[in-house]
């Protein structure tokens, strides 16, 4: 299928910041850049997201001697290789190119593999995903074609990186690293921090330097210098943003500056009333079922964190858009970022959301009393101080099955524990607190704001938690969440993210299918069955969108 289409053209950035660099270069102090940041001052922003895809066709090489590996970043697991592009440049297909591990100082290859994906939506580069390499190895991309080996490679840790960077509507630039090492849940000292931003982040002279706002767990808010936010025109995404501890070496970076999207007029509605909000891996095949839902209930946007899927969560996603959905994907490559994720989004869909639910994929808003989310949200959260609502989730079991249910997490899982299980959380974007501090079940507010619990007999979230063996033992291979251990490692076994009885091992209990079972439930899945089934067919719509794989 031809679905290529060459690569946009960058803008280059405004005159005034080069003139502002070479004064920079020519003597600047770190105190002389201080003095943009004046209270009262609020520059217009230029109110562009850049999120334009890049497509390919796949059997296609593009020319190579132009294109060059931008940076590579480490995973445990995985390595991330960023592909740099000319403009107009045409883009590789994962079946044009081999991941190659090479020996120090060697072009010999000692092994060549395919690439895990390739992806061309994340912030307009092409990355490629190559598997573990093995010790002693650098990695690197050669095409088929040719065999040519790509060059450039700058090779960067996971564990110490500013990896994203966005500007929020205070005109700060919201930098999400790691490598901090800050506790959870706390506020640090902003004065220990500072940020840069540059093109090349190696060479402090060159480079724009300002304070920090505020730093909390993963995120640190710095003072976007004037000459950025007074840019008439896009930025140019090679720009990086930085961070480091006073006196010690700035992080590295792959961090590129965005702009936010445009700010709604106080006055005004948002476009949307009810939004959700998720990160997910190789959970393609439950999106629609989820989405489908949610829609009647009265969700109106969703956003979708890709978390590394393998699983072709692209068509499916595109088959739900085609269907009228409004769904987009993001690709969120950062592993062990569920918190960073969440704060991104609550970033992205402020500007058009009213209200943000947090949940996951296998989580389902359930309204026993029949009324529309929409309704219970609004009767909830009156006083209008009153800008968190926290729903209960009782956590559903097997429900004595083995296999995935075809028709679905809601018709199939009838049976859960007696007892409540944490809470998710629903919000007004506005009034979070500007550190974003979030333990993934809630957001901290700001002053004046508060939380409140919904009526179990109102609102309730059904968690198909523990759902087969096939699809429950994905849970083994990596947690999302920052600040919560993966169930391989052997330490905190007390933790509530853990699954009692079943150590650090994927080995299927001979009696899963009947755990976590003490009531049976059945109104979620009788709601479902009223009112979606076909009573012609007897299928449930989910069960017939194109692109998505059979349960």
């Amino acid at each position: 299928m031809n679905d290529r289409k060459k690569r946009s053209s960058f803008v280059p950035w405004s005159l005034f910041f080069r003139c502002t660099l070479l004064l920079i270069f020519s003597g600047f102090t770190l105190s002389t850049v201080r003095l943009f940041f004046r209270d009262g001052f609020h520059p217009r922003l230029v109110s562009t997201w850049w999120t334009s895809p890049m497509k390919v066709i796949a059997g296609v090489s593009p020319s190579t001697p132009t294109i060059s590996i931008q940076e590579t970043v480490i995973f445990p697991d995985q390595a991330l290789v960023f592909l740099k592009y000319p403009s107009s440049t045409l883009l590789f297909s994962k079946d044009d190119i081999d991941c190659i591990y090479l020996l120090p100082n060697s072009t010999k290859p000692q092994l060549k593999l395919s690439p895990v994906s390739i992806d061309c939506q994340y912030s307009n580069h092409q990355t490629v995903r190559c598997p573990r390499q093995p010790s002693g190895t650098t990695v690197s991309l050669a095409v088929k074609s040719n065999v040519n080996l790509l060059h450039g490679s700058t090779t960067l840790r996971w564990d110490s990186l500013a990896y994203e960077a966005i500007i929020d509507r205070d005109n700060t630039t919201v930098v999400f690293v790691k490598g901090l090492n800050l506790r959870s849940g706390r506020v640090s000292d902003p004065s220990k921090f500072e940020c840069m931003y540059g093109w090349d982040l190696r060479r402090p002279k060159f480079v724009l330097w300002s304070e920090v706002a505020s730093v909390a767990q993963e995120i640190v808010r710095c003072k976007t210098p004037l000459s950025i936010l007074n840019s008439p025109q896009r930025f140019n995404t090679a720009i990086k943003v930085s961070v480091r501890v006073v006196g010690r070496q700035t992080l590295k970076s792959v961090a590129q500056l965005k702009v936010r999207l445009s700010i709604p007029m106080p006055s005004s509605r948002k476009q949307h009333e009810m939004c959700i909000c998720t990160m997910l891996r190789n959970q393609a095949r439950f999106l629609p079922e989820w989405i489908m839902y949610h829609s009647r209930i009265g969700v109106q946007r969703w956003f979708i964190y890709d978390n590394s899927s393998d699983d072709d969560i692209e068509d499916v996603v595109e088959s739900l858009v085609g269907a009228n959905y409004n769904v987009t994907r993001h690709v969120w490559p950062w592993i062990k970022t569920q918190e960073a994720g969440f704060s991104h989004c609550a970033l992205r869909a402020g500007n058009s959301c009213e209200w943000i639910g947090f949940i996951d994929v296998d989580e389902f808003f359930h309204l026993p009393s029949g009324l529309s989310l929409y309704d219970v949200v609004r009767n909830q959260s009156r006083p209008s101080e009153v800008a968190e609502l926290r729903v209960s989730c009782h956590s559903f079991g097997p429900s004595g099955l083995k296999n995935v249910p075809v028709k679905g997490v809601t018709v199939g899982y009838t049976c859960r524990l007696a007892g409540w299980e944490r809470h998710k959380s629903v919000m007004r974007p506005e009034a979070l607190n500007s550190s974003l501090i979030n333990v993934v079940h809630h957001f901290h507010l700001q002053a004046g704001f508060r939380y409140a619990n919904i009526d179990r007999n109102v609102l309730v979230i059904n968690h198909y938690k523990y759902q087969v063996w096939e699809v429950f033992k994905e849970k083994f291979y990596r947690r999302v969440a920052s600040y919560v251990s993966d169930w391989q490692q052997e330490q905190n076994f007390n933790s509530k993210d853990r699954t009692p009885g079943l150590g650090t091992k994927a080995v299927e209990p001979a009696d899963w299918s009947t755990r976590f079972c003490e009531v049976e439930d059945l109104g979620l899945r009788d709601r479902v069955l009223k009112t979606f089934i076909d009573p012609k067919t007897g299928r449930l719509p989910w069960q017939d969108l194109p692109n998505v794989k059979k349960r």
